[in-house]
């Protein structure tokens, strides 16, 4: 994980030279590349995971649900180059690991908009917000946004959430 985040070289055999064993050690722990990645994304996921969840007490307003995305989106970008490998490609239904990880994910912002929201389409409202908050995070990382710190990020993307989430028809 250390050389991904340091935007080292990143291959199996990359990963054996640092570790100074011989270049087919990680493959008796990683099939190809893509094993390793999954893997990673795997422990990315939880991570992650612990972050939105470290501490927090069940969301019971818009503003707590707005401190997801910016948790998110922090992940994001204090951890890019885990974040590009977690979503940078579609989960395989073979990688088990993998899709639970995911599906984790998606259960805890479910979960938290259920406490807000208990007679809406809990899983509908976690996917929306799930893709604003990711989409904030892919516009920071990709140069689209540009903040001064952390806390005018902060401040973006919680006015992005609770600006969504106030208009009415």
């Amino acid at each position: 994980m250390e050389m991904l985040e340091a935007g080292e070289p990143f291959s199996l055999r990359a990963i054996a030279r640092r570790a100074g064993v011989s270049q087919t050690a990680p493959y008796r722990h990683f099939k190809d590349r893509d094993a390793l990645e999954s893997a990673l994304a795997v422990e990315g996921f939880r991570d992650l995971l612990a972050d939105l969840g470290d501490g927090r007490t069940p969301p019971t307003s818009l503003a707590d649900l707005a401190e997801f995305a910016v948790t998110y989106v922090a992940f994001a970008l204090r951890r890019p180059a885990l974040f590009r490998v977690m979503f940078g490609k579609p989960c395989d239904d073979a990688d088990d690991e993998r899709v639970k990880a995911a599906d984790a994910l998606h259960e805890l912002l479910a979960d938290a908009l259920h406490h807000v929201f208990p007679k809406a389409d809990a899983s509908a409202l976690a996917s929306a917000g799930w893709g604003l908050a990711h989409g904030l995070a892919c516009l920071y990382l990709d140069g689209k946004l540009q903040a001064a710190s952390d806390d005018e990020v902060a401040e973006r993307v919680r006015g992005a959430f609770l600006a969504i989430a106030s208009v009415t028809p």
